[in-house]
């Protein structure tokens, strides 16, 4: 029955419940987009089963996504973020790195076949910048250095999962294509590095026209949307951001409760997939902290603590190589719910970290010393 909604009351149900649980957290301190999320999986299939996803859904998010990026991209400067490329750069390489192997490592350990514990280190490789993105901005944070960090990090974190991604698809296939990959890995870095530097003039068309070639170059399309803001940083005038603005606020909720719908809480049945799932949960948000912080360090402990948890989400990233496993019939269903309640799961809780983690009043002892001992003077 759920396809026979008609779109205007499926877009009530989802705006409404997802506006409506926002205003909730918000009122109880929490971030709004945690609501919107659980607004998702509410509305969704695994509680009350009003809405199921569908394409059109799918498209509504797909767009919601993309002018959230679009609008973050407006607010940073290019050669902000290039100041801090090499800080990205190993922010980005040890962030794959050491997830991808905890993730091969897991399940191998539980037992899984060769190829599909590969999928899921390749599934927790990708950073999923959007709901980073929303939480820095939504709270002026876009201007520190860890923001800029963790959003040029995410875009360089996206070219490697997309390497990685080739590289295990093609071991699935049982024959490896370096010429492929190679070619992957090229016009996806040349993409992004050309785009990031050079400036145009046509907001909108710039976006939609950025965003199909970069699924084109096999970049996702957030990161053309990204990198189009960017590019018109300096030169959009007001009336393009308050238009984009508006947008992203009808069409934001669509992308936040459709990863909510997703959540399949059917992974909960058997007691060996809930422990799993947990482990592996955790390990998603362990291996990013460690790996992403570790290219930090230089920059103190606060920033550690705030790029790692801002490379946290998977969201739809890590949902995309899951299905992509699926449908090569690498991974079973069963883990495929594993990595998707992971995906979720990391989506969910990263709010709730950056707020941590840029709350002004956490400062380890090292970072304290330098203020007592002026208070001392």
């Amino acid at each position: 029955m759920h396809d026979l909604i008609p779109l205007p009351l499926a877009m009530l149900i989802i705006f409404g419940s997802a506006k409506l649980l926002a205003e909730l957290f918000e009122r109880l301190g929490q971030p709004g987009i945690v609501g919107e999320i659980l607004a998702g999986a509410l509305v969704g299939p695994s509680v009350l089963g009003w809405i199921h996803p569908n394409e059109m859904l799918k498209a509504l998010s797909d767009l919601g996504v993309m002018f959230l990026l679009f609008g973050v991209g407006l607010e940073v400067k290019a050669s902000d973020l290039l100041k801090v490329g090499g800080k990205a750069t190993l922010v980005a390489t040890l962030g794959v790195i050491v997830p991808f192997f905890a993730g091969w490592g897991i399940l191998l350990l539980w037992g899984a076949p060769q190829i599909e514990a590969v999928f899921v280190g390749a599934a927790m490789v990708a950073t999923s910048v959007g709901i980073t993105a929303s939480v820095l901005s939504a709270r002026g944070l876009l201007h520190e250095v860890a923001s800029k960090i963790i959003l040029a990090a995410a875009v360089i974190d996206d070219v490697l999962g997309l390497i990685v991604l080739a590289i295990v698809s093609s071991v699935a296939r049982g024959r490896v294509n370096f010429w492929e990959i190679a070619l992957i890995a090229a016009l996806a870095t040349m993409f992004t590095i050309v785009l990031a530097v050079w400036e145009f003039h046509i907001a909108l068309v710039f976006l939609f026209a950025l965003a199909l070639l970069a699924q084109y170059t096999g970049v996702a399309a957030i990161v053309g949307a990204f990198l189009a803001g960017l590019a018109l940083s300096d030169s959009a005038d007001a009336r393009v951001r308050t238009l984009t603005r508006g947008v992203s606020e009808l069409l934001v909720p669509f992308f936040l409760a459709g990863i909510g719908l997703h959540l399949n809480f059917a992974v909960f049945r058997s007691t060996s997939t809930v422990l799993l799932a947990l482990v592996v949960l955790a390990a998603a948000i362990v291996t990013k902290l460690i790996g992403c912080g570790a290219g930090a360090l230089s920059l103190g402990w606060h920033n550690v603590l705030k790029i790692g948890f801002g490379m946290v989400p998977r969201g739809e990233v890590g949902m995309v190589v899951a299905q992509i496993g699926l449908g090569m019939s690498v991974i079973s269903t069963q883990i495929y719910s594993v990595v998707v309640f992971m995906a979720v799961a990391t989506t969910l809780v990263t709010p709730l970290l950056l707020k941590i983690a840029f709350r002004p009043s956490v400062l380890t002892p090292v970072e304290a010393w330098p203020a007592v001992e002026k208070s001392q003077a």
